[in-house]
């Protein structure tokens, strides 16, 4: 009899972001590699109501099937999926609590009220105590998706891990088509993913050919449109919203280069889809993640996150076809290393 694996993650509703496409992907690869695999959500809640979502995983029953056979092992990914119990706990973290972790300065200058302030700083020391149990205590073994989250692991709560990257995901057809006179930046529109410097690269680019296609959804829309328009860059840079995988593979396939150049990302799919794609990366010397896989002008660049900066990078990419080819290539093979077959070794102890 096949072993059965079930895949824990969490979600707040309606919502579709790369940890929900890592997991079922892994679903979907533990099927392939032979192990009856399902995948189980558990609830994340909005702000201001994580206790719950904790109590409510930590009492979800993961030890039975419905036809009452036994579940040999859980994966979990992020809060707060790897509060539920199984004597065989794997978690394959992308992210606690960011608010409560790296992002708390930022989210703490945010807050008016005295009394929220104190409240959110109980809320953050009761969130520490609980995530470092549960990381420690609760798991079997634990792995980071990059080393960004390892570092961060380590430095809130001295908590140790192995890094183990997401393979490709196979969501899309990869393709290397050809390479266009557009950069491509696939993203949500909000202000932690930095598509407004690469708006406002596109008013310094010398060549005026040159397009830009920004494909996501998100809370930043309508500044970005405004931005795009106070620029006069309106005929030049491209708003999609959200696409499906035909269309992503078109524009992954054909275009000049990828920018992704988030603040302090977990990992960023992103990146390794680019590669796989033949595209050079652009991302900044902040953006966490991709700057674990890119090597500046080997694969992509790496560069200080200025307008004039990517505007500089762009134009370069532009005026040297050659380069770009063989950047492109180089990211290729470093994605090719990434395997599927290696990851679920790791993770699968049962």
């Amino acid at each position: 009899m096949p072993k059965k694996i079930l895949v824990v993650t969490s979600a707040l509703p309606f919502e579709i972001g790369g940890n929900l496409i890592i997991a079922k992907s892994l679903v979907k690869k533990l099927q392939e590699a032979g192990f009856e695999s399902s995948l189980m959500t558990v609830a994340q809640n909005r702000f201001g109501r994580q206790s719950s979502a904790y109590l409510s995983a930590r009492f979800t029953d993961v030890q039975k099937t419905y036809l009452d056979s036994e579940v040999d092992q859980i994966i979990t990914f992020r809060f707060p999926s790897y509060a539920v119990k199984h004597h065989k706990h794997v978690c394959w973290l992308n992210h606690r609590m960011r608010e409560y972790y790296d992002l708390w300065d930022n989210f703490y200058s945010t807050i008016k009220s005295p009394f929220n302030k104190v409240k959110e700083i109980v809320r953050r020391s009761l969130i520490h105590k609980i995530d470092n149990y549960l990381l420690t205590k609760n798991v079997k073994k634990l792995f980071a998706q990059s080393k960004n989250i390892q570092n961060r692991l380590k430095r809130f709560g001295g908590i140790d891990s192995e890094v183990l990257y997401p393979p490709p995901l196979g969501n899309f057809e990869y393709r290397s088509e050809s390479y266009d006179d557009y950069i491509f930046s696939p993203s949500r529109l909000t202000p932690l993913k930095r598509n407004s410097i690469l708006i406002k690269a596109f008013s310094e680019i010398k060549n005026s050919n040159l397009k830009c296609i920004i494909a996501g959804e998100g809370s930043e829309k309508v500044e970005l449109e405004k931005l795009i328009e106070g620029l006069n860059l309106k005929d030049r840079i491209i708003l999609s919203g959200h696409v499906g995988p035909d269309k992503l593979s078109e524009f992954y396939g054909r275009a000049l280069a990828v920018f992704f150049g988030p603040y302090d990302e977990d990992y960023g799919l992103v990146t390794l889809e680019a590669m796989i794609c033949k595209k050079p990366v652009i991302t900044f010397t902040d953006s966490g993640g991709p700057t674990e896989l890119v090597e500046n002008d080997i694969n992509g660049f790496v560069i200080d996150p200025l307008p004039s900066n990517l505007a500089e990078i762009i134009d370069l990419l532009y005026n040297d076809k050659n380069k770009v080819k063989t950047l492109g290539q180089n990211g290729y093979e470093l994605s090719s290393k990434i395997s599927w077959e290696n990851t679920i070794n790791k993770l699968v102890i049962v």
